[in-house]
């Protein structure tokens, strides 16, 4: 269960404890073997500091048996264990790169691929360099080949993420939230790359944040991640539940809608169609808007809470280019 409390995981410092250090792997260059050697010299001499840290924090994992293996393993797989750690994996270069672009400071350990230079954008991380052997990339990653898993993260959880199920003070939401505009409410998401791509849409259109209801598949699993392209450490993401949503939605004085098919017959409400009429009314009123599921639609709680819209299928040319112009609007003005 997503929001179940899992056992802590070994400290860092036991985890740390268990590498077998090779100070004389250096990191490599790209140069030519005739100039090797005078190369080394001179950029040694050029950045001494910057040299020796990365000398300091450079490390070596060979075996699948190692505990730090076993504990990016289990970040993977469970999404209970990375919320009781605070920390999640990021699997691949590029999404590593993007998600470095927001919060360097948040990686406790880059692993890499042995024959792998440090990225040049990474050459600041000051955390642990692990360089890794490929059976134990292939058995963290999950990939059967690693000739595009070259480099995995372990980070932090963004600090702007709220699990309500683990706050029993009631002011879990405190800070997060300034008179939020427009928040994005997922109603039982359960593909990741979907949930991904929703949180990156309302991070590219401003949003203030995302309110995860339960049945939701966890935003940190890594195809979400990988979809979320650095959404996830940029925007609020809150999991609880409709309680939780109601609370939220009365101290903030926030209108409920939900996207419906207009042909649907599980509601029991009249439906309103998108319009810019509809639009104009909304737009300097609080807005959350319930998403459905993929397959299930939406919940019966969120059909009783909120008022519906839909996007007429008859006028659907006419009615994308005004949903997309409603929207740009909506956010440029905010």
């Amino acid at each position: 269960m997503l929001l179940a409390r899992a056992p802590s995981p070994p400290p860092p410092l036991a985890l740390a404890a268990s590498y077998s250090t090779n100070p004389e792997r250096a990191l490599r260059i790209r140069i030519t073997s005739s100039s090797r050697a005078a190369v080394a010299t001179a950029s040694a001499a050029a950045k001494p500091a910057a040299s020796s840290r990365f000398e300091q924090k450079r490390k070596q994992v060979a075996s699948v048996a190692n505990p730090l293996v076993k504990h990016c393993v289990k970040l993977r797989l469970s999404a209970a264990y990375r919320r009781s750690c605070l920390r999640l994996l990021l699997v691949g270069l590029a999404p590593i790169l993007e998600m470095c672009r927001f919060e360097l400071d948040a990686i406790d350990y880059l692993l890499l691929l042995d024959g792998v230079e440090v990225p040049e954008e990474l050459r600041e991380f000051a955390g642990d360099v692990v360089f890794v052997s490929a059976a134990v990339m292939k058995k963290v990653s999950g990939m059967q080949s690693v000739d595009s898993t070259e480099a995995i993260a372990v980070m932090h959880m963004p600090s702007h993420f709220r699990d309500l199920g683990s706050h029993e003070d009631g002011v879990a939401l405190d800070g997060l939230f300034n008179y939020p505009k427009r928040i994005l409410v997922l109603d039982g998401i359960q593909d990741p790359g979907n949930l991904g791509t929703l949180i990156r849409s309302a991070c590219a259109f401003k949003w203030d944040g995302v309110f995860l209801l339960p049945a939701c598949c966890d935003p940190f699993n890594e195809k979400a991640l990988r979809a979320a392209r650095g959404a996830s450490l940029q925007l609020p993401i809150v999991s609880g539940t409709w309680h939780d949503l109601h609370e939220l939605t009365a101290k903030y004085n926030m209108k409920m809608m939900a996207g419906h098919p207009e042909s649907s017959g599980d509601a029991s409400k009249g439906i309103h169609s998108l319009s810019k009429e509809l639009a104009d009314a909304l737009l300097n009123e609080p807005l959350c808007l319930v998403l459905g599921s993929e397959g299930n639609g939406l919940s019966s709680e969120t059909l009783q809470a909120c008022e519906l819209v839909n996007i007429p299928m008859e006028e659907i040319k006419e009615a994308k280019f005004r949903f997309m112009s409603i929207i740009y609007s909506s956010w440029t003005e905010l």
